[in-house]
């Protein structure tokens, strides 16, 4: 079985190339499930039903986040409507949507995912390593093939929920960062791993956004909107092969695509 995860989608930019780039993806490489960071689809922070839908006709199955993804209000309806989207697991009680879901293949085979979200320099929720022991309880009951997208500020959080879940689940993958790591491996129990899986979205910028904008808050420290970028767009992601009957992974490899345009954002819809 063949796993591509795609890394932060970042705006209007980010989308084209999903849309352009997933469907001759899957279709040449056999690809059997795409999974795909959404929480900066839209304008450059969160995600709405209209550009999820569009995520899901260009061909990803599901839709994990992080904590971006509650910058639009629209994301609240769509986390508790499709499953297919999920937010970080370690969330309290309450909130909306679920942290972890199952979807099954064209081929018949059902496949866990799992989010999380770190606790270093980020918000103090629950702790993930904690929450994925709870959840994995869960999810074994279904399936042996689990990908977890570990959404986190520090390198250290994400290799050490890595370790962590080595031989437990089939791939920790991080996001948030934005910058592709060059540690893909398999760990030794069998699980796949990268730090970060990247960004897509335009490279021509400082992770995603404006270069002038941002340069101009780090040199005034005055608080201003920084707009998505537009040059040298990029698909960012992790390609695995799991033992769909193990759940262990037995290939890894990163995946960059990319379009030689610009594309401009457009307002959220």
């Amino acid at each position: 079985m063949k796993i591509l995860m795609i890394g932060d989608i970042v705006g209007r930019p980010g989308r084209v190339i999903v849309e352009r780039e997933v469907m001759p993806l899957r279709d040449a490489w056999g690809i059997d499930l795409v999974i795909a960071n959404c929480e900066n689809a839209a304008g450059g922070s969160g995600i709405t039903p209209t550009i999820a839908d569009d995520l899901f006709r260009a061909g990803c199955d599901v839709l994990t986040s992080g904590n971006h993804v509650w910058r639009k209000r629209e994301a609240y309806e769509l986390l508790k409507l499709d499953p297919r989207v999920v937010r970080p697991a370690n969330y309290p009680t309450g909130a909306p949507g679920s942290g972890s879901t199952v979807v099954e293949t064209l081929s018949g085979h059902k496949v866990g995912v799992l989010n999380l979200m770190g606790r270093v320099f980020m918000e103090p929720l629950d702790c993930p390593f904690r929450t994925a022991e709870r959840e994995l309880e869960r999810l074994r009951l279904v399936t042996s093939v689990i990908i977890v997208d570990m959404h986190a500020e520090a390198t250290s959080e994400k290799i050490a929920l890595g370790w962590f879940l080595d031989g437990k689940v089939s791939c920790v993958f991080g996001t948030h960062t934005h910058i592709q790591t060059a540690d893909e491996r398999i760990l030794p129990k069998g699980t796949a791993f990268i730090t970060d899986v990247g960004m897509t979205g335009p490279y021509d910028s400082v992770i995603g956004r404006n270069v002038d904008q941002i340069l101009e808050r780090f040199l005034t420290s005055l608080p201003m909107r920084a707009e998505v970028a537009e040059g040298n767009v990029q698909l960012r992601g992790l390609l695995i092969e799991v033992d769909p009957k193990t759940g262990r992974a037995t290939a890894v490899e990163r995946v960059a695509r990319t379009l030689h345009e610009s594309i401009p954002d457009t307002p959220d819809r």
